[in-house]
């Protein structure tokens, strides 16, 4: 059967995971994760598209984006994964591929979804165990959002912008939404819509999106098929383990 094409909506803010094959590590030392960064730096502004969050853990990848033209998401994670597995071959001495051929995407309604996904990101060592404060892991988009260490190409998106009068006020606004954790319903869903690449936002936002692309992108409840022409109705994944610190030279494996 055939794979159904990816939903790809200009203007519209995508959450992206990449994950290593059976799960396996795709950093392998820090130098990887900055080469990695590079890339991505250099993929958005090639493929036109707006990043807003990222991190970098030991076996995935989470990025929230938005394209400034058709594909240009696809395109930009197709650059990413064929220079960086190039590079740490060529590195490490090594054939084939690190990543999964296909990454798990979500559109994110921006009003309602846009910041939880955010936090959702940029909490993920955290909530692995890895480090006890966000702004203690180096390989993510916190130092830029929380006003620490600003990063030229990550693009706080008109939500963020919303957030404060000023730079210091929104990255102040920023750590406080940080400081709280996320609830189990948020994660749940945010989890789940990706991993089955579904749109996260409300009915009226599904329905919008399902019209655009002339199939449902909700998410059908269990055991129940999807209705035929029905476009208009809208899990809870196991909690990751805890992971060992930080190492000099590896990565703790990790599963969010």
């Amino acid at each position: 059967m055939a794979r159904l094409p990816r939903i790809d909506v200009v203007g519209v803010p995508q959450h992206i995971v990449v994950r290593g094959v059976d799960r396996q590590p795709c950093f392998f030392a820090h130098s990887d994760c900055t080469l990695y960064l590079e890339i991505v730096r250099d993929a958005a502004s090639h493929c036109d598209a707006a990043l807003h969050a990222y991190v970098l853990m030991t076996n995935h990848v989470h990025l929230l984006a938005t394209g400034r033209c058709p594909g240009a998401l696809s395109a930009m994670m197709q650059r990413i994964g064929l220079r960086y597995v190039r590079r740490i071959n060529h590195r490490y001495a090594r054939t084939g591929t690190l990543f999964e051929v296909r990454f798990r995407g979500s559109l994110v309604q921006s009003e309602r979804y846009l910041l939880t996904c955010m936090r959702y990101i940029e909490l993920n060592p955290v909530r692995a165990r890895m480090v006890e404060r966000p702004d203690d892991y180096p390989w993510s988009s916190y130092h830029s959002n929380a006003g620490i260490e600003r990063t030229a190409w990550v693009t706080p998106h008109d939500e963020y912008m919303r957030l404060g009068a000023s730079p210091l006020e929104r990255a102040q606004a920023w750590r406080e939404l940080v400081a709280a954790a996320l609830g189990d319903d948020e994660l749940a869903s945010i989890r789940s819509h990706t991993s089955r690449n579904r749109v996260l936002g409300d009915d009226g936002f599904q329905r919008e999106i399902a019209a655009m692309v002339g199939r449902p992108v909700h998410i059908t409840p269990p055991g129940r098929p999807w209705p035929a022409r029905n476009l208009s109705t809208g899990s809870n994944a196991s909690s990751p383990q805890a992971e060992p610190r930080w190492l000099d030279s590896r990565l703790p494996v990790t599963n969010g």
